[in-house]
């Protein structure tokens, strides 16, 4: 009888060990990005996927994701990964080049040219170094994503750098600005998900940004000409989803191996999509009746060479292993 008190006992013990241990695996993350939800922005749907995969591992993973900027703003999310206050985000990784200068690299006009381009970029040792500043810094890269990007404007069509003069233009990053103000444009500096309004109250004539962000945050209300990416994208921006590393390394096996196995299915997702992007863009802007145009093989080449007085020179001379990481960008095929 008293053996089978202690066998109880054990068992008893046993149970709450196993319990504990269950419960102690259960985790919450958060994820925050500054793109519409359940809008089908592409950028959205890869987080969620993510957090619907992850939930599905029944490995004891919860992500909460926070679309639209509603938790973190959206140049403040780099900084809130590595400050503890969110542990996943899709991020144009061009808004960290004031902590970090080489991830300018990572908007440069015309530097990537196309969507298949873009996948042999990520394979290059130019993304190992990118990549190894990311991690360096405490934050994981979860997938890749890659996003063409187009010109908009209230006025005129732009097409060559003439059209850019005496423009306010609401540039993505600073290297796409080093060319806006060497075509004659002066400069607004706010994040995608502001653009709608500096267009509506004539803070800005024009914008650049992502395909993406041209249809689901609806400008084809605001401008009257698109400058569509076609066959000679100059616009092409490096949004992945990251993660931090602290967040990352709380994480057992069985829940990493879960977030990789969904991260992996949901940039696979993207590719898929990414190029769908530009199409759908076209069809809306056509649909809303603005005008849409693409750059000839001359006119993106005339952009290239206010590009290379601009943007790639500035990058070069100021930005520590900047031409190097050029160099390592522009041998790939």
């Amino acid at each position: 009888m008293i053996r089978m008190t202690h066998l109880g006992m054990a068992a008893g013990l046993a149970l709450g060990l196993a319990a504990a241990q269950v419960q102690a695996a259960d985790l919450t993350l958060k994820a925050s990005h500054q793109f519409p939800g359940g809008k089908g922005d592409v950028r959205d749907e890869m987080v969620q996927m993510i957090a619907r995969e992850a939930a599905a591992a029944n490995v004891g993973l919860d992500i909460k994701v926070y679309p639209g900027a509603s938790l973190v703003k959206a140049t403040e999310q780099w900084n809130a990964m590595l400050k503890g206050q969110i542990d996943i985000t899709s991020f144009p990784l061009d808004y960290a080049s004031g902590q970090h200068a080489e991830f300018g690299a990572t908007l440069m006009p015309g530097l990537v040219k196309s969507h298949e381009h873009a996948k042999r970029i990520n394979a290059s040792p130019f993304m190992q170094d990118i990549k190894k500043i990311i991690n360096d810094a405490g934050v994981v890269v979860l997938a890749d994503a890659w996003l063409a990007g187009a010109f908009g404007s209230k006025e005129k069509c732009i097409l060559v750098p003439d059209d850019a003069k005496g423009l306010k233009v609401r540039s993505a990053g600073a290297t796409f600005a080093e060319m806006w103000a060497g075509a004659g444009a002066s400069i607004i500096s706010i994040p995608s998900n502001e653009v709608y309004n500096a267009l509506q109250t004539g803070v800005a004539d024009a914008t650049d940004t992502s395909s993406g962000s041209f249809v689901s945050f609806r400008l084809y209300e605001q401008v009257k000409c698109l400058t569509a990416p076609g066959d000679n994208a100059l616009w092409f921006m490096y949004e992945p989803v990251l993660m931090s590393k602290r967040s990352f390394d709380k994480l057992n096996d069985a829940q990493k191996k879960a977030i990789m196995a969904a991260s992996k299915k949901a940039e696979d997702y993207f590719a898929a999509e990414s190029k769908k992007l530009d199409e759908k863009l076209v069809e809306a802007y056509t649909k809303a009746g603005v005008k849409v145009v693409e750059m000839s093989d001359e006119q993106a080449n005339k952009w290239r060479e206010v590009a290379n007085k601009t943007s790639y020179k500035t990058f070069a001379d100021k930005v520590p292993n900047g031409k190097a990481l050029i160099v390592k960008a522009l041998q790939v095929r």
